[in-house]
């Protein structure tokens, strides 16, 4: 299996970033090339690599890449930049970027996760790309409002005492203590994936810890409480535009619930779970080759 690394500029005003990425598989093979969006904002790639089996199923090049802000893209000096450099703009902006400078951009398909869900579906229903050809949406929502309504409900199923620390803490502005990590713990390990976590999960959620920039500042200080700039996010008034064959998918105990998209498999990671990958992997590659 065939693989490559390399950054490809990325200027934004008067900066230039650079964006990591990697190639599995051949990018002239005649296959569209599967991109991959990763979560967070700001948990970088490795988590999705399991995602090169959709190479080994169907010989389609995947594409992963880490988004400005985390893991092995070049953002030197971007904790300084003001919140309102964090958009969804952004994001499309480093998307097409990439795509153009791999030569991909007239025949592509997209396979978001969680915020890359969200990116995607925006991505597709506002600037309309015409070189994609199938677009994945896995654990996520069109609007945060809806994310909200979703995590929420289960949030309010958890134990009360685990309830009430999480609200404490969070009101206190405590999210860093060893005590808040653990209940936030429960809530993972029942609707994100079971522990103990694989250790591609570890990595992309260890290089969020060490760089919240991106999460905190987009997100807040949880996945249930938005405070950031993504707080108004929704793609509702648009997404009924997106002309791609588009898969949706999400898990029984999902953070993305029907209240998002209709059910998949249990949790919020499907290519993760030992009991849920094959059939998500089969599901993806059979979705990506259907003529």
């Amino acid at each position: 299996m065939t693989e490559v690394t390399g950054r490809v500029d990325f200027k934004v005003g008067d900066d230039m970033y650079q964006t990591w990425y990697k190639i599995v598989g051949d990018l002239v093979s005649g296959a569209h090339p599967l991109v991959v969006l990763h979560g967070g904002p700001g948990v970088s790639h490795e988590y999705m690599t399991p995602l090169a089996e959709i190479h080994n199923k169907c010989n389609i090049p995947v594409i992963f890449y880490d988004q400005i802000g985390i893991g092995k893209s070049v953002f030197e000096g971007i904790a300084e930049k003001p919140k309102e450099f964090w958009t969804v703009d952004l994001f499309m902006d480093e998307l097409e970027n990439l795509l153009v400078h791999l030569g991909v951009q007239n025949g592509f398909a997209l396979l978001g996760h969680s915020w890359g869900a969200m990116l995607g579906a925006h991505y597709a229903s506002h600037r309309h790309p015409v070189g994609l050809k199938h677009l994945v949406l896995t654990g996520a929502a069109p609007s945060m409002a809806l994310w909200e309504k979703s995590t929420a409900q289960l949030l309010n199923a958890l134990p009360a005492d685990v309830r009430e620390k999480i609200a404490k803490h969070e009101k206190e502005g405590t999210t860093d203590s060893p005590e808040y990590q653990e209940m936030i713990g429960i809530f993972y390990d029942k609707h994100v994936c079971k522990a103990p976590w694989p250790k591609v999960m570890e990595t992309s959620f260890g290089a969020m810890m060490q760089n919240p920039t991106v999460y905190h500042t987009m997100i807040g200080p949880s996945e249930f409480t938005i405070t950031g700039t993504l707080k108004s996010w929704s793609c509702l008034d648009q997404i009924h535009t997106i002309t791609a064959p588009t898969l949706l998918t999400n898990g029984v105990l999902d953070e993305a619930q029907d209240v998002c998209w209709a059910q998949f498999s249990q949790r919020h990671m499907p290519f993760l779970e030992e009991e849920d990958q094959a059939r998500y992997f089969q599901v993806v590659a059979d979705f990506l080759t259907y003529p």
